[in-house]
């Protein structure tokens, strides 16, 4: 063996991974929060740096209030809030910036540190790179979406609320596909990258769409339309709902159309996801294909839980943190039924 060769650590990179997936679930989650207690337009300025330390001192507070009392938020909705009432909401839009912080920097020096080490397996580099950017791409679309409801309507954009939220699955996913990629790596020096089957890349894009129109449910405050199930009211699709023109508006800007949608859609997913869970049973991966089952039978229930509770704060955060661990499942039963196509 050459003594000058680097040492390759595909277990190593892997393992780092799948801790920064688990951090950005934990984001994910506090971003729920965050938008159930309508907390994201708390802080009316984007400090990449000095954002990162909190008010200090009771004139630091008075002066992140003052400049909250300047935005639509609280000039049309929140006019009189006290300033204990502020912190709480300040709390929760600070930890989610905290946490991209946090993710950022737990990436980017276990990164140079592998790069510098050489122990980055060939062909994985730009990946590494790629997500990297990708979550610095994410930070500068969280900005964006919040710099959306502080102009004259205080809400963020849903249509921006949803490119936010699907780029934060997006980074989920690929930190975890490509996590199973080194740990196979890791067992046979040879083996090369899964390539998803067909059967997976179907569920996976009904699935993507599902969540876009969990976004907007989100976005839209569409859950608080009907609160009941199965029905809509007395009916499957309320007949006097509104309509708006052109009518391709109402996949988008209607909330009871977007509910209604997302209801449904929910089981054409669940059927797509099943046949995965199926083919990865019949190839002998059934402890993934268990999860996979699991993951989406609950999903379901806390969907129908969030409608019938008028979305308690609670099982809405669950609904939206069990769609992340449902995108992993799907992901890790595709991959183990990958492998044994191969």
């Amino acid at each position: 063996m050459n003594a000058t060769a680097p040492l390759l650590r595909p277990r190593a990179i892997a393992n780092w991974l799948m801790a920064i997936a688990g951090l950005v679930f934990v984001m994910i989650v506090v971003g729920g929060i965050t938008r159930l207690t309508e907390s994201g337009l708390s802080i009316t300025r984007w400090d990449p740096v000095s954002g990162a330390i909190p008010p200090l001192n009771e004139a630091d507070w008075q002066h992140a209030f003052d400049l909250y009392r300047e935005s639509p938020q609280y000039q049309q909705v929140n006019r009189g809030m006290t300033l204990d009432d502020f912190k709480f909401i300040y709390f929760w839009e600070f930890i989610h910036r905290l946490l991209g912080r946090l993710i950022g920097v737990a990436f980017a020096l276990p990164l140079i540190w592998f790069a510098v080490k050489k122990a980055i397996p060939k062909g994985y580099g730009w990946k590494l790179v790629a997500l990297f950017a990708l979550g610095g791409l994410q930070g500068a679309i969280g900005w964006w979406m919040v710099a959306s409801g502080l102009v004259d309507v205080p809400e963020v954009s849903h249509i921006r609320l949803a490119v936010h939220l699907l780029t934060a699955f997006l980074i989920f996913g690929a930190l975890i596909w490509v996590a199973f990629d080194l740990y196979r790596l890791a067992k046979a020096p040879e083996a090369k990258p899964a390539k998803m089957p067909l059967a997976a890349i179907w569920a996976l894009a009904i699935l993507t769409v599902q969540m876009l129109f969990g976004a907007y449910v989100a976005g839209l405050e569409a859950g608080y339309a009907f609160n009941t199930w199965p029905l809509m009211g007395e009916q499957l699709y309320p007949e006097h709902a509104p309509w708006l023109e052109p009518a391709l508006r109402n996949f988008v800007d209607n909330p009871v159309m977007v509910q209604f949608v997302h209801r449904w859609l929910a089981f054409v997913a669940a059927a797509a996801i099943g046949w995965v869970a199926w083919r990865a049973w019949a190839a002998g991966a059934k402890s993934a294909a268990i999860h996979l089952a699991g993951a989406t039978f609950l999903q379901i229930f806390l969907g129908i839980a969030t409608i019938l509770t008028g979305v308690k704060l609670w099982i809405g955060v669950a609904h939206q943190g069990m769609a992340a661990l449902l995108l992993a499942a799907l992901l890790i039963a595709a991959h183990r039924l990958a492998l044994r196509r191969t």
